[in-house]
């Protein structure tokens, strides 16, 4: 079973609104300290977006804070991340990822999924 898959991506204008989906396993999503939210744009490093700790607290990289919100539904072992207010900057391929091994919400992450693009127009 593959552990994380991603949905939701597509092609929106900057200032619209999207929201993706993860879909983890019911081990996956139960055993993970933090679930997280990752992007890589063309040319550029892979770099953190956001994270919700086991307990729920999410944890938001400077440049989607106010903007992106990270949440949970333990019934449906599955994270949502929703992005308002979208800019052509935030064009990625955005990817979820489980952290099964440490306690920092921004490395340990060792399941990923296959990736889902987001491109924002101007």
């Amino acid at each position: 079973q593959v552990p994380l898959v991603e949905s939701g991506g597509g092609l929106v204008q900057a200032g619209g609104s999207l929201r993706l989906s993860c879909a983890a396993s019911r081990r996956t999503f139960s055993s993970s300290y933090f679930m997280g939210w990752f992007r890589q744009a063309p040319g550029k490093e892979r770099e953190f977006v956001a994270a919700i700790a086991w307990g729920g607290s999410p944890y938001y990289a400077d440049s989607v804070k106010g903007r992106f919100t990270i949440s949970r539904d333990s019934a449906e072992n599955t994270v949502y991340l929703q992005m308002n207010s979208l800019k052509p900057e935030d064009t990625a391929v955005y990817y979820c990822a489980a952290n099964q091994r440490s306690h920092s919400y921004k490395d340990g992450y060792d399941d990923w999924g296959q990736g889902t693009q987001v491109t924002v127009s101007s």
